[in-house]
């Protein structure tokens, strides 16, 4: 509200690192029900890289009323509902951390202190299909072609629920969107406890 937007405002996001962050706010905005939320192909790297204009300047905008509607809990998991469907076998898991993390060398990405987690691995049946192999160069996403290639040669293919996660679920939030928005796959959620909290879960089944 205090940035200037309501539920009829279109919001356009965009961020660094292949908009890893922008997508966890698009993902965000969709749980609590915003309607028109875009995210820029390429983030500002693409924009700086193009040549297009970029300001230092602080923006303002007239206050708004917003509230926000009810959670959207078809797009979210939660630990139990990821462990029952594990037991059960009844949906494709991705876990989209690098592969150190994924084979539990590593439980967080090398540049960060390496926490969050007890122990290390991942949850069982998981695919390993990082994040960014999504998009290409540039930063702009790979075609719908080359991202069908890509998750259904891990058996990712929107056939079954698919449950996306990583560390703290921000990445994931990055893959939700492909999946969802790029690829169409209704049936998708985002486990934002992932590994922090998976990794931590007494008695939690784990893979190396």
């Amino acid at each position: 509200a205090s940035a200037g937007i309501d539920t009829t405002t279109t919001v356009i996001l965009y961020g660094d690192n292949n908009n890893w962050f922008a997508a966890w706010a698009f993902w965000q905005m969709k749980y609590y029900g915003h309607a028109d939320v875009k995210l820029m192909n390429g983030g500002r790297a693409k924009w700086d890289a193009e040549g297009k204009p970029l300001t230092t300047d602080a923006v303002s905008h007239a206050a708004k009323s917003y509230t926000a509607k009810a959670a959207n809990e078809d797009i979210r998991a939660y630990r139990d509902q990821v462990l029952s469907k594990v037991n059960a076998g009844s949906i494709s898991l991705v876990d989209v951390r690098a592969p150190a993390e994924y084979s539990g060398e590593l439980l967080a990405p090398e540049n960060l202190p390496q926490e969050g987690a007890q122990r290390g691995g991942h949850i069982p049946s998981a695919a390993n299909v990082p994040w960014g192999q999504a998009v290409a160069e540039d930063g702009t996403f790979k075609s719908a072609d080359d991202l069908q290639v890509l998750y259904g040669g891990k058996g990712i293919d929107g056939g079954k629920e698919t449950i996306a996660y990583c560390r703290i679920g921000e990445r994931s939030s990055h893959t939700w969107f492909v999946l969802t928005q790029l690829l169409g796959y209704s049936n998708v959620r985002n486990y934002d406890g992932s590994w922090t909290e998976w990794g931590s879960i007494v008695g939690a089944p784990i893979e190396k």
